[in-house]
């Protein structure tokens, strides 16, 4: 690491972490800033220090992938994006009377709507931060439109902006979630909810960060889901209960490796520079980071198809799944796996071997059972 990364004694620490991690994304490219959606995926597999480290550097990992040559599908379509974001239009129009309907507030003048701009994300953290003290200390009702939420992530502050947040009189902060997907017949797809619950519950939990340092104020842990009603444009909700997400993501963003961990860890002179390294470069720069991947990367990250074609040619367990790996113990690649199947290494009292012989034997049985059912067969007929 060069002498100006150096962290001198005039230099505070969270200096030298930025200028590290600003070195490690390129210093001529704009960070890609966290969002929800990708906390809630880093809060799901917190031991990838890969996806740990580019994400704090905020390098875009779509034009990392592509650069590697295994583009991930990942992500919003533009024609999915266009109409949440027309949605989300149609329920804040005319000072949010749609979705103040949905609250059980028919005029839109009971309700305040404070002013939150401000210069940068954290002026606007801390504009919302007052407009949320000023609401509860008022008693009335609030409606914050694109609040900014500060979060600490593995020791760097990650800045958050859910769809809306509602000040009840009673002192209560709701987070809202405005999707484009339909409710039919008052349900969603399952898979969908979730996905928004996991997401909601980040802002909760960074909501609860300002919560406690305000008198008379309390975080709903059920949220507002609003998404249109069966096969129209007309906007329905419903309240989710995040509580157990809210428990797992608390859990797992406490267990995340700190980032200066991670950088101070990398060899010196890596760089994850999509603008002037080229494939090789970043190919070996990725490599000096361990990941952790998993079947249910696909649906959470765009470096996914580079992990999983890493993780197969090492032939580890984990891309057979999370449950599977958990189940094999200290088994941890396929070869291993067969290997103590066949009695040929592995601990008998071990039960997963064990499990493993008995599978095998199993197996066999059934195979030699079907390979004697055709002459049976011939026997009975004659």
């Amino acid at each position: 690491m060069s002498a100006s990364l150096g962290g001198g004694p005039h230099r505070p620490p969270q200096t030298t972490l930025r200028h590290r991690l600003a070195e490690l994304r390129g210093p001529a490219l704009v960070p890609r800033p966290l969002d929800a959606r990708a906390l809630a995926a880093l809060a799901a597999n917190p031991g990838c220090r890969r996806r740990a480290i580019l994400d704090g550097a905020g390098v875009d990992k779509t034009a990392l992938a592509a650069k590697l040559g295994a583009p991930s599908g990942f992500g919003q379509s533009q024609f999915a994006i266009a109409r949440g974001n027309a949605f989300e239009a149609k329920v804040k129009a005319d000072g949010g009377r749609e979705l103040l309907r949905l609250l059980g507030i028919e005029e839109p003048s009971q309700v305040d709507l404070p002013e939150l701009a401000a210069a940068g994300p954290e002026g606007r953290a801390a504009r919302t931060a007052l407009a949320l003290r000023e609401a509860t200390a008022a008693g009335r009702w609030a409606l914050l439109d694109h609040p900014m939420l500060a979060l600490e992530v593995a020791g760097s502050p990650v800045y958050l902006e859910p769809d809306a947040v509602v000040v009840r009189p009673d002192g209560r902060w709701t987070v809202v979630e405005i999707k484009s997907f339909p409710m039919i017949d008052g349900s969603a797809d399952a898979s969908k909810v979730g996905a928004a619950a996991r997401q909601a519950a980040v802002y909760v939990l960074a909501l609860e960060r300002v919560a406690a340092l305000t008198d008379g104020a309390a975080v709903a842990h059920t949220v507002l889901l609003v998404c249109p009603k069966d096969f129209s444009n007309l906007p329905t909700a419903s309240a989710v209960d995040v509580r157990k997400q809210l428990s797992v993501t608390r859990r797992q963003l406490s267990r995340l490796t700190r980032i200066e961990e991670i950088a101070e860890a990398l060899p010196e002179g890596v760089t994850f520079d999509v603008a002037e390294c080229s494939a090789e470069e970043l190919a070996a720069a990725v490599e000096c980071v361990p990941h952790a991947y998993a079947p249910e990367c696909l649906a959470a990250c765009e470096l996914a198809f580079h992990c999983r074609e890493r993780a197969r040619a090492a032939d580890v367990v984990a891309t057979l799944g999370r449950s599977v790996r958990g189940e094999l113990g200290g088994l941890t690649t396929i070869g291993a796996v067969l290997a103590a199947a066949r009695g040929e290494s592995g601990d008998p009292d071990d039960p997963a071997v064990a499990a493993l012989r008995r599978a095998r034997a199993l197996r066999a049985e059934a195979l030699e059972a079907a390979a004697r059912m055709p002459e049976e067969a011939v026997e009975c007929a004659s």
